[in-house]
């Protein structure tokens, strides 16, 4: 994709995911998001096949991002404990900064239509991946015990997820990474993680 095709088709992702956040994926009409992007509706169709095609993209390349800019981070890490504070901080922060990725997440792709669902469970992987492969680095240092990785898996993504979730849903403003600390102290308690002597 050369310069300017990519630059708009960044601009209408962009603009999915303020008109999904703002009407809801069902009530989104793709003319809202041909009028945000600046682009006429039918140049939509010329990047994507429908809206269900926009909204996958927009979690494949923004939640991509995403879990690059993680595995970035995990790659300077030395200990477990750094690792997780990683996974933590980075996925709070994000969400934090990207309040309209994180209500289309969070919200509006919990898709029962296989047509959405199926297309993310790859990307969804990688950062199951991601969070496994931290738990196996750790067991492998020492720094955990031997556990089941899936499980533990389950538990770091589920209480990531939960907690996006209702901050998104919060009556009442407040910060989402004033939960890293807690959820940190959360994890490696569950994990038992041992103390390294590497900083």
């Amino acid at each position: 994709m050369d310069a300017q095709r990519e630059g708009k088709f960044q601009r209408i992702l962009d603009a999915a995911i303020e008109a999904f956040a703002e009407s809801g994926f069902h009530h989104c009409q793709v003319n809202k998001i041909a009028r945000l992007a600046g682009v006429a509706d039918g140049t939509i169709y010329l990047y994507f096949k429908s809206k269900e095609d926009v909204l996958i993209r927009v979690f494949q390349e923004r939640m991509g991002d995403f879990i690059a800019a993680v595995s970035r981070e995990l790659s300077q890490c030395k200990t477990t404990e750094a690792r997780l504070r990683t996974i933590v901080k980075t996925h709070f922060t994000y969400m934090e900064q990207n309040r309209s990725v994180a209500i289309v997440t969070q919200l509006e792709l919990r898709q029962s239509d296989p047509r959405v669902r199926l297309p993310i469970n790859s990307t969804v992987s990688d950062y199951f991946n991601l969070i496994e492969g931290v738990i196996q680095q750790g067991i492998q240092s020492g720094e955990v015990p031997k556990i089941d990785t899936r499980v533990a898996r389950q538990m770091i993504f589920g209480s990531l997820d939960e907690a996006t979730t209702d901050w998104v849903m919060a009556r009442s403003p407040r910060t989402l990474t004033s939960g890293i600390e807690p959820m940190l102290a959360l994890f490696e308690g569950a994990l038992q993680v041992r103390k390294s002597e590497i900083k």
